[in-house]
Formats: structure tokens, C-alpha cells, sequence
């Protein structure tokens, strides 16, 4: 009996215990998902865009997020993370693409920081073959530098970077505006956030296999998913 009775506690004390590091464990957090903005397009004239691939292959569009232009003023919701331009917008050699971004309530469509951003050198923009490098920041101080090439890659690390130059805002629902700009100089090509170089590379570490084809191509700007946002004076400056 007291074989048996030792026996019968091992069995259930092994029968509780994944119950009890279960119910202890803490739950995960929901993924945020991409939403669906409606009234969704593209109203701005010559613009196009695309979104990212896993957005596409959750069966989200380009009607999903919404770019509309009203004077000098784009206006941007998104939806999924999207990448818009205008074919007729291009530079190469030596130049200067920068644009004022403002995102007038901090994290008003999300529920951590998102970034937003400049989009240089883009070359088989909407295939499936595409390449392009961007700059973009957050309102919390941080900035990332990535593209496509046609797969996914990054330029500061998985996390990006922080810098005092990237504005931050006062808090959630509050206005931040950012002066985001990418240059090709020489054998360089450079971000600047609000006056301030942040990042630097040279044309062998942008230009290459899995990369960029060419610091040659097509501009224009990046929002992640779920961020709401305006573009304002975006242009091309050559030295």
C-alpha cells in the first residue's frame, strides 16, 4: 500500500504541474495586425504605390492605406506599411532628396512607435524585382535605414539607431515633425534627420548583390503600418 500510495502522488503531482507552470506562465501580448483604412487609394495625381509583400499575402491593397494630395501637402494613413512615388521623380549622380514629415498625434494609430520616411534609388519600383533604400524615423528618438533588394534588408541593425537629432514627442496623441533627408555624395550616401547626419555608408555597402542596383532611381516616401501622417516641400536638391 504505501508503494502504491507513493506511486499515485508522483503521477498526480506530474499531472499538476504543467497546469500550474501553465496558468502561472504570463499570457503574450496580441500581434498587432494592419488595418484597413477605409475610403482607401491613391487620390494624389502621378503617385502610385505599393505594399509589403506579407501585408499582400494576408489579402491586404493599395486600397487598404490612403495617400492624398492637397496642394504641397501629402496626407497619408495607413493600413498596411507601404511605400509610395511618383515615376516621374528621379535622381541620380550627386543630389539630395529630403522632405518635412509631421505626424500630428504621436501614435495615434498605434500602440508603440512607428516610422515613417525618405525613399531613394528606386529602380523596378511595383515588380516583384524592385530595389530601393530608405530613411526613416520615429517619434521616440530613433531612426532606422533599410530597403529592399527585392528582399527585405538592414542598414543599422534590426533594432535601427537612436539619436539626439530625431525629435521626440512630448507623449502619445502629441505632434512631432521631422526634417528627413538622403543624400548621394561621392561614394557616399548619407541620412540627415533635422539638420544632423546620422548615418553614413559607402555606394559598395548600399550598391551591391541583395541590394541596391543603383543609387540611380525613382524617390519618394515610406510610411510603416498604421501610422498617419503629411509630407510636405519633398524635393530633389543637386549640389
Amino acid at each position: 500500500m504505501r508503494l502504491l500510495h507513493g506511486s499515485t502522488l508522483t503521477v498526480a503531482f506530474a499531472l499538476l504541474t504543467p497546469a500550474l507552470v501553465y496558468a502561472q506562465a504570463p499570457a503574450k501580448a496580441p500581434a498587432e495586425t494592419s488595418r484597413s483604412i477605409a475610403g482607401g487609394g491613391i487620390s494624389a495625381p502621378g503617385w502610385t504605390g505599393t505594399i509589403d509583400a506579407n501585408a499582400a499575402k494576408a489579402g491586404q491593397t493599395i486600397k487598404d492605406a490612403k495617400l492624398t494630395k492637397k496642394g504641397n501637402v501629402l496626407s497619408v494613413i495607413t493600413g498596411p506599411a507601404v511605400t509610395y512615388w511618383n515615376p516621374a521623380n528621379k535622381a541620380s549622380g550627386d543630389y539630395t532628396v529630403s522632405a518635412t514629415f509631421n505626424e500630428p498625434k504621436y501614435m495615434n494609430l498605434n500602440s508603440h512607435p512607428h516610422p515613417y520616411g525618405i525613399v531613394i534609388a528606386g529602380n523596378d519600383m511595383g515588380t516583384a524585382q524592385e530595389s530601393y533604400l530608405y530613411c526613416a524615423a520615429y517619434g521616440n528618438g530613433n531612426f532606422i535605414v533599410r530597403g529592399f533588394g527585392p528582399e527585405p534588408f538592414q542598414m543599422n541593425g534590426r533594432r535601427g539607431g537612436e539619436s539626439d537629432a530625431v525629435h521626440k514627442a512630448a507623449g502619445p496623441g502629441q505632434p512631432v515633425t521631422q526634417e528627413i533627408a538622403m543624400s548621394v555624395k561621392g561614394g557616399q550616401v548619407e541620412c540627415s534627420i533635422n539638420g544632423t547626419v546620422v548615418a553614413t555608408y559607402t555606394k559598395d555597402e548600399v550598391v551591391t548583390a541583395g541590394k541596391l542596383k543603383s543609387t540611380d532611381g525613382v524617390y519618394g516616401i515610406r510610411f510603416a503600418h498604421n501610422t498617419e501622417g503629411t509630407v510636405t516641400n519633398l524635393k530633389v536638391t543637386k549640389p
